[in-house]
């Protein structure tokens, strides 16, 4: 009987919440043309997130192929 009640009421107060529906405006932002590909046009934070995506795969790239020419060295 008590876990009817809980679920009951976990299930009634998630439906009385309004969550603002933000699609439209983000709609907006994706679909203008500004010259800007599709990654970019979140701004600075999707900026900084591919850049240091970048910087580590070009980290990860260079660090590879070291180990590949060093341990292809005889020693």
């Amino acid at each position: 009987q008590a876990l009817g009640q809980i679920s009951q009421r976990t299930i009634s107060t998630a439906s009385r919440r309004q969550v603002e529906n933000r699609v439209p405006e983000h709609q907006k932002l994706f679909q203008e043309d500004n010259g800007l590909p599709v990654h970019l046009k979140g701004g600075v934070k999707d900026a900084l997130l591919y850049r240091t995506t970048m910087g580590i795969t070009m980290f990860g790239t260079i660090y590879a192929i070291y180990h590949l020419i060093v341990s292809s060295m005889p020693k």
